[in-house]
């Protein structure tokens, strides 16, 4: 078959194993809870996109985007696929929740001018709900992919799209308040996949497992749509039920023998740290080809731990897959070869600080891990970002790359895509022989990725390293300064502070730039006298000594305050800007400590009930106080949990004890996307009502309750 956009790649499979299982969905107890055969997506996908060729205004469904919310199941799935069927551009997003996840989505909505929105029934009441709030969708066609009918699917029509049409929209994890829409086209989807194909070698006995988010590039194109592309199978649960109990993915690689799965250096980290010796007994992982590890720093340390702890299943060190990506290059950009392990070295802190990097050991050295090279005559250069000057191997710089994997640009932003899509060399294709057709077939344009890295390795097969992003570097005296080699040092200065919750920035105090640090400290040891002047002390002596920079300021924070994402992530651009702002929250007076804050008393109006409301509201405090490492009296009610420093691995372990102990599920995404114990309280109390409140209708229709599941 003339393959000429990802949908041809759909009707190719089910045509040629219409019923073959691709895809297998996993509950949160790992048990399956659904199949989908490639016939069975093929008939789906038609369905949904003749409903949509009709649903869309006169035009078709040609460049129109349809906004995809849908919780992770295998629905998103067909409702992506029903998009290509279309020639729609899915626009995939986290569908609407509690009030704090609203502007994103309000946001993204009002980017994309989405002429269609698919859901679930089970969720259409609450997009209905906020869809009529939200101008940008007014007379919006909105429905349920799981009311259409099959037979809807006699009306499609082939939309004719090509490589050049878009795919879909992949918006980046950025500002809530400006979320930019990556313009991935079919041709940009084909070639990515066919990197990712050749690089992992990829094939039809490949098995894919999973549990990545399905509206985020690795997900999708790596998790979803590359066994669709290869020929392979692939096995899906929800991020939530791994965060939940790690050793669920683990379970499934062993149980479907699953060849290729990865994710971000933290799942290693989690699954090292929290599948114990015990639990390990049971898993043969000999199967797992490609662990590829890419989307966030890839620490040596992290996989070399993995790979001890995993041996004895018998985990091959080679099968780790270090890798380099970014939605705006579709997702795959660089990697090693298959089965080759992650290659280490180390290189000396204070070269990597004057833009060199030079081999090293021992003190004062910095282990990285290599992400490979491009493939398939992608080309990858190091740009000093200044002067637009290709740099020679060994040089830092930042990450350009040119080839068919970059997308159009960023949707409806023509000076966004002109600055970062547009990028020239100075002196135009610097560093090209003499009549060689450049990878973005002649036009001299390059991506600029904002990453810090440089070439290592011998002439001919260098390999890249990432260093870091050029918007969090620090320059000092013309030094380049990396924020996490600081807050390192810092953290190590002193017990009292709080490991992974510092942030190291430069700002402006006359003149020049200075570096200033933000550190969390722990809370009893904040309310000892003199111990805050102590501990900023020790953190401007150790930084000094390790790295030759004064600290202009050290801001010490109360337990919980410091910028971060909802996965965990230091938001350090949002700490600069709270500082300059005056701001920053949490500061802590050096010469007078602040108290921990009054707990917040349970009015009549925070739960169900007086009495049973503050006994609820003191039980969770108990539960929380811990994951957070605090005292449950200073804990604050009404304030998110994120904010108090609530990362995913705690809220998925607070999650496990409230039903544990209730009896009643709570939902993770609640957690993290910023409710209180206030709230959560409200919730559960008012679960309690609903059930009991069925218990006696049940009781009083001479029924009985059904045993909870």
């Amino acid at each position: 078959m003339n393959v000429k956009s990802f949908l041809d790649i759909v009707a190719q499979r089910a045509q040629r194993q219409p019923e073959t299982a691709l895809y297998t969905w996993l509950d949160d107890q790992g048990e399956e809870a659904g199949r989908l055969s490639a016939g069975g997506l093929d008939l789906r996908a038609r369905a949904l996109g003749a409903w949509l060729r009709a649903a869309m205004p006169a035009g078709g469904g040609q460049d129109a985007p349809a906004l995809l919310l849908f919780p992770p199941g295998l629905e998103f799935v067909t409702a992506f696929c029903g998009c290509l069927y279309a020639g729609a551009v899915a626009v995939p997003a986290y569908p609407p929740r509690g009030a704090r996840s609203l502007p994103r989505l309000t946001a993204i909505a009002a980017d994309a001018r989405p002429r269609a929105v698919l859901t679930t029934a089970a969720l259409l009441p609450r997009v209905r709900a906020w869809m009529a709030g939200e101008p940008a969708l007014a007379g919006v066609a909105v429905a349920a992919v799981d009311e259409i009918d099959d037979a809807a699917a006699t009306g499609w029509r082939h939309p004719g799209v090509g490589p050049d049409a878009l795919a879909f929209l992949q918006y980046t994890s950025g500002s809530s308040a400006e979320p930019k829409g990556v313009m991935v086209r079919h041709g940009n989807l084909l070639h990515n996949e066919e990197m990712i194909r050749r690089a992992f070698g990829q094939d039809e006995e490949s098995v894919v497992v999973s549990w990545l988010p399905l509206y985020h590039d690795m997900g999708l194109i790596g998790g979803v749509l590359q066994p669709l592309y290869s020929g392979g199978r692939c096995v899906l649960t929800a991020p939530g039920a791994f965060l939940k109990r790690p050793a669920l993915w683990l379970e499934a690689i062993d149980r479907y023998r699953a060849t290729t799965s990865g994710g971000p250096n933290f799942a290693y980290e989690l699954c090292t740290r929290k599948v114990g010796a015990e639990e390990r007994q049971g898993f043969d992982l000999s199967c797992w080809r490609v662990a590829f590890n890419g989307s966030e720093p890839v620490r040596p340390d992290t996989l070399e731990r993995f790979a001890a702890a995993f041996a004895p299943c018998g985990f091959r060190p080679e099968a780790l897959y270090p890798c380099y990506g970014l939605a705006e290059a579709t997702l795959f950009v660089a990697g090693g070869a298959p089965h080759s392990g992650a290659a280490t070295r180390s290189f000396a802190v204070a070269d990597l600080e004057a833009h060199r990097a030079v081999p090293a050991d021992g003190d004062g050295a910095r282990a990285l891990t290599a992400c490979g090279r491009p493939w398939m005559g992608q080309r990858l250069v190091v740009v000093d970002p200044d002067s637009r000057r290709p740099l020679a191997a060994g040089e830092v710089g930042e990450i350009w790359i040119a080839g068919p994997s970059v997308a159009a640009g960023y949707w409806g932003r023509p000076e966004a895509t002109a600055r970062d899509f547009a990028a020239q060399l100075a002196g135009g294709e610097a560093g090209e022989e003499a009549g060689e057709e450049t990878a973005d077939g002649g036009s001299g344009r390059w991506l600029r990725t904002g990453d810090l890295g440089f070439l290592h390795g011998a002439a001919g097969s260098e390999e890249l390293f990432v260093t870091g992003r050029l918007k969090d570097l620090i320059i000092l005296r013309g030094r380049n300064v990396y924020p996490q080699d600081v807050e390192g040092t810092a953290e190590a200065a002193h017990a009292a502070l709080r490991a992974g919750c510092s942030a190291a920035f430069a700002a402006e105090a006359d003149g020049e730039e200075r570096l200033v640090l933000a550190c969390e400290v722990d809370r009893h040891a904040a309310a000892e006298p003199g111990a805050l002047a102590e501990i900023a002390e020790a953190v401007r002596w150790a930084v000094f000594e390790a790295h030759e920079a004064p600290v202009h300021e050290v801001v010490l924070l109360r337990t919980g305050t410091l910028p971060k994402t909802s996965s965990g992530k230091v938001r350090r651009s949002a700490c600069r800007a709270a500082w300059e702002a005056g701001s920053l929250a949490g500061r802590l007076d050096r010469s007078a400590p602040d108290a921990p804050p009054e707990p917040a008393a349970a009015g009549p109006g925070a739960g169900a009930g007086p009495e049973p409301s503050r006994e609820l509201l003191e039980r969770l405090r108990e539960w929380a106080a811990p994951l957070l490492r605090t005292a449950p009296e200073g804990l604050a009610v009404d304030r998110p949990l994120i904010a108090l420093g609530l990362d995913s691995l705690a809220a998925a372990e607070l999650q496990q004890v409230v039903e544990a102990e209730l009896g009643l599920t709570l939902d993770l995404g609640d957690l993290l996307e910023g409710a209180s114990l206030e709230e959560i309280a409200e919730r559960v109390a008012a679960g309690r009502a609903a059930t009991d409140g069925e218990a006696e209708a049940a009781a009083g229709a001479g029924g009985h309750r059904p045993p909870a599941e």
